[in-house]
């Protein structure tokens, strides 16, 4: 697999989600806005390109009128099994080109994540559950 990490070093100061990709002859134009369906169900990859998951929802801060967090499905067959994990928006890079995430960490470390079940959402409102949250990842809170 191509390792893309050149190309995805997020800024763990930036508030938003990079864009990889799009613009030149033949692939998709680099996105401005989308419609938070179509992100549901995108691949999550790590920098080397190797599957992490899948984009489950998107979680808006209604009140400060962004995006706060992807909820990632992980692990599981089926369906069954699976972990859902809120990983802070501006810790992800969108490649364009393939309709994708790149997410920067180790497949262990998502592993390790604190995640949840469908029926068990933490409570994402909380503060202190999103700073720590953002630490884990080692990412500037948005609202900071």
């Amino acid at each position: 697999m191509t390792d893309i990490r050149a190309t995805t070093s997020q800024d763990p100061q930036s508030v938003g989600t990079a864009v990889l990709g799009g613009g030149p002859a033949g692939l998709a134009a680099r996105p401005e806005l989308m419609p938070a369906h179509a992100l549901k169900g995108d691949p999550v990859v790590n920098p080397k390109g190797y599957a992490l998951g899948r984009v489950e929802h998107i979680v808006i801060d209604v009140q400060r009128g962004r995006i706060a967090y992807a909820v990632l499905t992980f692990g599981g067959f089926l369906g069954l099994g699976e972990k859902l994990f809120a990983i802070p928006w501006n810790a992800f890079t969108f490649d364009a080109d393939h309709h994708r995430f790149i997410l920067n960490v180790d497949r262990g470390v998502l592993e390790g994540a604190p995640g949840f079940d469908k029926k068990h959402w933490p409570a994402m409102a909380d503060p202190d559950w999103a700073s720590h949250l953002h630490a884990y990842y080692g990412y500037r809170p948005y609202w900071d």
